[in-house]
């Protein structure tokens, strides 16, 4: 009797346990399939590169000096406007005044004794052709006029080069434009010797400037001139500034080595338009630019991921119906349990969307992807959503509606 009794309260055991884990449990999982879709719709597609430039005017002109000497006076400053031809500054005239005065001195020596030698030979010369006077005697004479004739020249050319001097002591604006930079001082000293001392730099109009950008070499063979770009500064980040792609400088390669490793980045330079109407953008900004090398407005789009779902098992259920076609690239719509494909031709891509040229209306939903998942206790409906004709727990809490007055 003890035996018997210790089975049946293990039996009654083992049902109570296999009620509860039925009761809390429910129904063995089920696959559930979730489609997402998208609208085909208009919109923009852009592929961009980024890189930093520097803001710069469109001409811009140093202003040197081809002599050395003390400046003594300069009559602009920074923010100058200037036109062309306008003193802007003086350098002393003492020192290239006497010079002017010793070429000249030496140039009136050497014209004096040039035409005294070239009469000489003349008469040398008469006096030859009637036997009067010796060969030597003529060749004496020839040799004094050509070394006089080659002094005077010589003197000619230095009381020229002395006249520009002096000249080069009035300093003058070459262009019309705006002073950005001034170099000197009055009194200071400037020696013109290999390189031409920089004194002035002058802008030409600054509602016209530039962004000179450092372009990657991976991203160089993407970007053409007419593009579009635009770029922000610092100083005014939240203003977007646009701007064309106006030239593609292949001749000013630079590289750069990182210190820490063999890498080598080459850089081309790109300039972008940057018109400056309100004068904002000042000379040697930086700019942070994007260039857009893909670039169209309102055309028809869909995810990039759309054109690759394909209706598949275990991605559609026993009753799905797949209607296909012919095509090299599909979107697929869903209606009910029917798949339905349309071939489509696409444009430009950046990876993220493609452009629809044709095959499928605006407003079309297609499918885009679809995700398994289990659902402990539920059923699968034909749209691939959660139907409650499974066993369901009365210990779990139901649906909103599902309690009834009895």
């Amino acid at each position: 009797m003890k035996t018997k009794k210790i089975i049946l309260i293990a039996v009654v055991v083992v049902v109570v346990v296999g009620a509860g884990i039925w009761l809390f449990a429910g129904s063995p999982a089920k696959h559930k399939v979730t489609y997402a879709t998208a609208t085909v719709s208009k919109g923009d597609i852009s592929n961009s590169v980024t890189a930093t430039g520097t803001i710069e005017p469109v001409t811009e002109v140093e202003v040197g000096t081809q002599v050395s000497g003390i400046i003594d006076k300069i009559h602009v400053d920074y923010n100058s406007v200037v036109t062309k031809g306008q003193l802007i500054a003086e350098m002393d005239r003492v020192t290239l005044q006497s010079e002017l005065a010793s070429q000249q001195a030496t140039y009136d020596g050497a014209k004096a004794e040039y035409e005294y030698q070239k009469k000489n030979y003349e008469r040398s010369k008469g006096l030859h052709e009637k036997s009067l006077i010796s060969d030597t005697d003529f060749e004496q004479a020839l040799y004094n006029y050509q070394k006089a004739k080659s002094s005077y020249d010589s003197s000619k050319a230095s009381l020229a080069k002395a006249e520009r001097n002096l000249s080069y002591a009035t300093i003058t604006s070459p262009i019309d434009g705006v002073v950005i930079s001034r170099d000197v001082e009055a009194g200071q000293t400037v020696a013109s010797g290999f390189e031409t001392p920089t004194l002035f730099t002058i802008a030409a109009d600054l509602t016209q400037m530039q962004v000179v950008a450092d372009v990657d070499e991976a991203d160089i063979g993407g970007i053409i001139e007419g593009q579009r770009a635009s770029f922000t500064v610092d100083a005014y980040p939240n203003d977007v500034f646009e701007g064309i792609v106006t030239q593609i400088r292949l001749g000013d390669a630079s590289s750069t080595s990182s210190t820490n490793s063999t890498s080598t980045v080459v850089t081309y330079e790109v300039v972008i338009s940057a018109p400056n109407p309100d004068l904002k953008l000042k000379p040697r900004l930086t700019a942070n630019v994007t260039i857009y090398i893909l670039d169209k407005k309102d055309v028809l789009s869909v995810p990039n991921k759309a054109l690759r779902f394909t209706p598949e098992k275990p991605l559609i259920g026993n009753n799905d119906i797949v209607k296909d076609c012919e095509g090299e690239h599909k979107l697929w719509t869903r209606e009910g349990t029917t798949f339905t494909a349309h071939p489509v031709e696409v444009g430009i891509s950046n990876g993220i969307s493609t452009e629809i040229i044709s095959g499928i209306p605006e407003g079309t939903k297609v499918v885009t992807e679809a995700t398994i998942g289990v659902m402990p206790g539920e059923n699968m409906g034909p749209e691939g959503n959660m139907e409650n004709g499974g066993e369901r727990s009365p210990f779990m809490p139901g649906p909103p509606g599902s309690k009834k007055k009895k």
